[in-house]
């Protein structure tokens, strides 16, 4: 037998072995983890995994690096034909794909393209990393070596190649099918004595190569190029808007919340080895751009140092229990997740305003992560910032985080003549005012305005007035999840007594909480955002707007993130804004989906910032550099948050800040 085939044949064998030892490795890392089902709608997860992953569509959201990485993706994808084709011909060398015909020439083709794309975009990415230090791609030193392991071997896998398909063309290695325009070019410059040698040494460079990338990704922070596809397939289609129930009636719930890894389901072990580091996250990320701790990315990076470190030894203690532990496995065992690994400080500093999720390429789910470790902060260990306390003390005795008595929730429309739901049973719409738009001076002006515009449309409405409690966002948000239940399951029991079905809200946390997570509780209703249900009464013609065009005022929206990020909702804002005869809409440089927050969700809206520059300021500096006279929102939260931008910015005399209901109900005329 050929010695050079029982060389090949030793190193093939020893490498898929090693592969898949070490696959299977990080696979029983994952059991260690709670049990989870995600393998329901399938057809719209496999359409969600093209769009994702093989369209590259989150990619290229970043217009410098997404092209770079769809190239090295899809020439990867491409490469696959040739790199199997070139690891069957070391066992039979007259092997091809040429018999499928015309097919084999599209490979062919995209091969050679891609080949040169690929040089390229490795070339771009060095410079980016190296020479440019774009700051998200700035790593420790291990990290950058890591990477630089990597471009170096994509780079040999894709030169070898391409030289490999030049000398096969000198050679007359070719089928009919075989078209490779740019190797052939390149094979005029490679001497017919030298073809061969080229040929052979690039192909073995080629596997060899090949065979070390395979196997040094298990141990890289590459390693999403084996489970990023899956984690895409494994995700949710939209960014998660709710957060898990937990169910405090079963009895065989020893804890709450997530204070290490066996906490988790795979889920979130896996979504750790699919994050790239890529620093998308944290580049958009609230609280890190402006200076403080938190880093969704370290999480993720954390959370899989952590399962390295810890899930062999479960393991190990799962296979036999009366194992002895060396001194280092116990000191492992020892070490706090939450608080050692991760920084609790930084968990407290997160808005949950989810652009970390939106900008993230993989679809890694990271606010579930930090709230169900805030959840074990707050439930199990009574750890949490202790301007909480008084939030979570409000909403127990109150049913608000303020301290203002359930009797005055109502206040606010005393001489309206709006009626409560106890008044008026028969109303079609319920408007869920919420706390904010009950105790909050500015709120306040917010709930009038709306329930005015109503009015005027002829709708037929009720509040529940003192009936009224808060829905339960904030301290969801917090991780006193036990205090949420109890909120939640109140207002949905007086939902039922007044057979509630429509529900119309002016704050996007009321908002999603209702439309997303009180179905989890029992409580489905019909629930419309006070913005989407005003551009209806418009186009309905039940509101009129006046057509003074004289004095033009330049309005800047700001996007709400439990509005739009959440639940996709951008349009109907601007499409009320842009009916105002006397109106131009301003856009911010970061809107819609790449919007930034006002920094009051997450429960920071009763936490102080003590880290950094404070985030309503960058956002508010933002609005002002528009130039606008005017600034749009449509959220209690942001109001107050853009407010107190105002006022440190000292413009509250240039620039005013209404609600999108207060600046329609000036333009509307009341007949």
């Amino acid at each position: 037998m050929d010695i050079q085939l029982i060389i090949f044949a030793v190193i093939t064998i020893a490498s898929f072995v090693f592969l898949f030892i070490n696959l299977r490795r990080l696979y029983s890392y994952l059991t260690v983890a709670k049990p989870e089902n995600r393998w329901d709608m399938v057809s719209e997860r496999i359409k969600h995994t093209l769009r994702v992953a093989f369209g590259q569509s989150k990619i290229l959201r970043d217009r410098a690096a997404g092209p770079i990485h769809t190239i090295i993706f899809w020439g990867f994808l491409v490469f696959l034909f040739t790199a199997s084709e070139s690891v069957v011909q070391g066992f039979f060398p007259k092997f091809s794909w040429s018999f499928l015909g015309p097919v084999y020439s599209l490979i062919t083709i995209s091969t050679d393209i891609f080949s040169v794309l690929i040089i390229i975009a490795i070339i771009l990415s060095l410079v980016r990393r190296f020479i440019i230090k774009v700051p998200r791609l700035q790593l420790e030193r291990t990290e950058e070596i890591d990477a630089l392991i990597v471009l170096a071997a994509i780079f040999i896998i894709t030169t070898s190649m391409f030289l490999m398909n030049a000398s096969s063309e000198a050679i007359g290695y070719t089928s009919r099918w075989d078209i490779k325009p740019l190797a052939t070019l390149l094979s005029n410059v490679i001497s017919c004595n030298a073809a061969y040698y080229v040929y052979s040494s690039c192909w073995w460079i080629h596997i060899l190569t090949i065979y070390a990338f395979m196997n040094f990704l298990p141990f890289s922070k590459h390693l999403h190029v084996y489970t990023s596809i899956e984690n895409v397939f494994l995700s949710p289609l939209n960014i998660p808007n709710r957060l898990e129930k937990i169910d405090f009636e079963d009895e065989t719930i020893e804890k709450f919340g997530v204070t290490d890894i066996e906490d988790f389901t795979w889920k979130p072990l896996l979504d750790s080895y699919t994050c790239t580091h890529c620093g998308r996250c944290d580049s958009v990320c609230p609280a890190n751009t402006t200076g403080k701790e938190l880093s969704p990315r370290n999480i993720l990076i954390q959370l899989r140092q952590r399962t390295f470190d810890k899930a062999p030894i479960l393991l190990k203690q799962k296979e036999n229990p009366e194992v002895k532990l060396s001194d280092e496995e116990q000191a492992i065992l020892a070490q706090k997740f939450v608080g050692d690994y991760i920084s609790i400080e930084a968990l407290w500093q997160c808005t949950t305003c989810g652009a970390c999720m939106q900008e993230c390429p993989v679809t890694i789910e990271h606010i579930p992560h930090i709230v169900g470790m805030r959840r074990s902060l707050v439930m199990m260990e009574a750890n949490f910032p202790p301007l909480l306390q008084s939030a979570f003390t409000n909403l127990e005795n109150n049913a608000s985080p303020w301290a203002f008595p359930q009797a005055e929730r109502a206040d606010w429309a005393e001489g309206l003549d709006i009626k409560t739901a106890a008044a008026n049973p028969d109303f079609d719409i319920l408007f869920w005012v919420g706390c904010s738009g009950s105790f909050d001076d500015r709120a306040k002006k917010i709930s009038v305005a709306f329930s005015k515009l109503m009015k005027i449309a002829g709708v037929n409405f009720a509040i529940l007035g003192t009936e009224e409690m808060c829905n339960g966002d904030v301290a969801r948000r917090t991780g006193n999840e036990y205090l949420a239940d109890m909120l939640v399951k109140q207002n949905i029991d007086t939902f039922g007594r007044y057979n509630v079905k429509k529900i119309v809200t002016i704050c996007p946390h009321c908002f999603n909480t209702f439309k997303n997570e009180y179905p989890d509780f029992g409580g489905s209703y019909e629930v419309i955002h006070h913005t989407d249900f005003l551009n209806e009464l418009i186009a309905k013609g039940k509101l009129k707007l006046k057509s003074d065009k004289d004095k033009k005022k330049n309005i800047a929206y700001h996007d709400s993130c439990y509005l739009g990020r959440y639940n996709q909702k951008y349009e109907a804002p601007r499409n009320i804004i842009n009916t105002f005869g006397d109106a131009q809409l301003q856009e911010v440089e970061r809107n819609r989906d790449k919007g930034f927050c006002c920094g009051a969700g997450g429960g920071q809206m009763f936490m102080e910032e003590t880290e950094g520059k404070r985030v309503n300021i960058e956002r508010t500096e933002e609005l002002l550099a528009t130039g606008a006279d005017t600034i749009a929102v449509n959220c209690p939260f942001c109001m107050t948050m853009i407010n107190d931008g105002i006022k440190a910015k000292d413009k509250t005399e240039e620039v005013q800040i209404k609600d999108i209901a207060e600046l329609l109900l000036e333009r509307v005329i009341q007949e």
